[in-house]
């Protein structure tokens, strides 16, 4: 997987590329935690995303958790077979999911 970084401000991007599983929710892990708490609104860029697993889905529940309460988290550009799975487990229901 690849992880794009911008940042503007309080405001981050991630835009992810590639398979989001067990092997690399790790690498998405490491880099919302490397935002720091002085990015209150966070965005993740779904679009070249070519497969998420159920580790990849908890990433995604993580970073929002830690988004909780500083300003704002969501999903852009959200490939169908994405937003598919987050239906079908849910997780779409609490999580801002755009395009």
């Amino acid at each position: 997987m690849k992880i794009e970084k911008t940042v503007d401000g309080t405001a981050a991007m991630l835009s992810l590329s590639g398979s989001l599983d067990a092997l690399t929710a790790g690498e998405l892990e490491a880099a919302v935690a490397a935002l720091g708490d002085g990015v209150t609104d966070l965005v993740l860029d779904l679009e070249k995303l070519e497969y998420v697993s159920s580790a990849g889905l908890r990433q995604f529940a993580l970073a929002q958790r830690r988004m909780a309460g500083k300003g704002s988290f969501s999903l852009v550009r959200v490939p169908a077979f994405v937003r598919d799975v987050l239906t079908m487990t849910g997780l779409i229901n609490h999580m801002e999911v755009l395009g």
